[in-house]
């Protein structure tokens, strides 16, 4: 993963853990049910937007470096990994 990338990651991963933090604080607290489902799909996009992020680093490096060096397999390879994740988020 490039560093700018990997940065980038780990800081919404922490806001992340900041916001889920927050929600067992609303569930101990019993705060409203709504109130704790919207801040559950705010997490939610916050995680998928993480993802995405990933996932463009995946084809913007490991993806391209397969295109680049010529190898039949491997390009197969990165493209069948980004498939199944793909497939596996129902993207």
């Amino acid at each position: 993963m490039r560093q700018d990338a990997k940065e980038s990651a780990l800081k919404r991963l922490q806001r992340i853990e900041g916001q889920v933090r927050g929600l067992a604080r609303m569930v101990e607290e019993d705060r409203y049910c709504i109130d704790v489902d919207t801040q559950i799909s705010a997490a939610r996009a916050a995680l998928r937007k993480v993802e995405e992020e990933v996932l463009h680093d995946h084809v913007a490096h490991c993806v391209e470096n397969a295109i680049a060096s010529g190898n039949k397999a491997e390009q197969r390879r990165k493209v069948a990994e980004l498939m199944e994740v793909l497939g596996r988020t129902g993207r």
